[in-house]
Parts: C-alpha cells; structure tokens; sequence
C-alpha cells in the first residue's frame, strides 16, 4: 500500500487504540463536526491531533499561530503546550461557521489564551509584528507558496511550521499537474526543501505534513 492510500478501518482503530486519548472536549467536538458540517474531513482528527499536541508540549510556545481554524480541533491541540501565559491566534474566513469553534472555545480551559479571528491571513501576517514559536498551515493550498514567504520574517531560531496536505492525495507525484493547488503545494514542498534557513521533513501522516524548523 503506498502511504497516500487510505489505511484500512482496522489498521486505523489500531493506530488510535494505541496513542494517547484526546481530551473529552475534542470527542465532543469532533462528534459535532461529522453531525453539523458539510466536509468534516476537513478536521485534523485524532492521530494528527496528538502530533500537534506532543510538538507543541516540546516546545512550548509562547505564541503560536493557526491558519485555518475550520471547526478548532487542531487549535486545541496546539492550545495544549501552550506556556502559561502563551497565546494562539488562529485566523479563518467562513464566517457561517464560526459559531461552532466559538462554542467551544468559550467553554474550553484555553479560553483566554485563544484569539480567533475572521481575518486573510496574508493580510494578517503583512501587518503584524509578533514572532512566534510555533505555526500550523492548513488552508488554502494555492496561497501556500506566499504563506511560507511571509511568515519566514515572523520565525526565530528554534520556531517549527507545519503545512498540513501536502501529500494532496498523491497529486504531488504528477509531473505537470494542471490543477493550480496542486503546482503550489509542489512548488511550497520544493522551496522549503532548497531553504537552507531551514531544516524539514515531510511525515506521510493522513495527507501528509510538511514540518519545518528555523535553523
């Protein structure tokens, strides 16, 4: 089986029976997700969730960054190394459902700590002089290439980026691909690979994650 393909519902009930249990808020909220959204897919899930949860605890961010809330289960992960006075920003553009995030944000001991915003995140990131420890990417693929760009001034030494999808169903493979996200997410995957700014690997979990240090 080549590592784009789906993994069998056995293998994958194996996988989470054998890696720490997610908190009880993101059950809730991952059971709502698949009940009240179109693309539930489109959540981070349990066995990406952890990954964001241990990178975070080892580095312990004071500020991390989220682009693409889409229902907050991966800003929870990443709330979870949080240090005590960290904070997360996470950013998205569909205003029809952040009521849902929102819920469970207010509710969430992270509360005070998350900072969500119905924002571009290009223009957010032309506008801002935070620097942070920790990045997660997971929107909009076709702004990829310039996401990479204009964070890199807003890294430090040591701060860790993760695009997520950037497998993209084994598209990547296609020599000359027509579709447009398709180019950039090639294109993201070759600039960060020649950046000597930046040690990376790409870890073929789910749709595969582009994770990327700051040298």
């Amino acid at each position: 089986m080549s590592f784009f393909e789906e993994l069998s519902p056995e293998m994958d009930r194996y996988l989470e029976n054998h890696a720490s249990a997610e908190p009880e808020i993101l059950r809730r909220l991952r059971k709502e997700t698949f009940q009240k959204t179109t693309q539930p897919h489109m959540i981070s899930g349990y066995q990406q969730g952890r990954l964001l949860a241990i990178i975070s605890k080892m580095i312990r961010p004071e500020q991390v960054l989220e682009i693409g809330t889409f229902t907050g289960y991966a800003t929870f992960c990443l709330a979870e190394g949080l240090q005590e006075n960290g904070r997360i920003t996470t950013l998205d553009i569909n205003e029809g459902l952040a009521w849902l995030p929102q819920k469970y944000f207010a509710e969430s001991e992270f509360s005070e700590q998350i900072d969500f915003r119905l924002q571009d995140a290009a223009t957010f990131l032309q506008n801002t002089d935070a620097v942070f420890d920790l990045v997660f990417i997971d929107a909009d693929k076709e702004n990829y290439v310039e996401y990479f760009k204009l964070i890199k001034p807003r890294l430090k030494s040591g701060s860790v980026v993760m695009f997520d999808n950037v497998l993209w169903y084994g598209k990547v493979l296609e020599e000359q691909p027509k579709q447009k996200s398709t180019q950039k997410i090639k294109e993201l995957n070759g600039l960060a690979a020649r950046d000597e700014d930046f040690e990376n690997l790409i870890l073929p979990l789910r749709d595969g994650i582009n994770l990327l240090r700051k040298k």
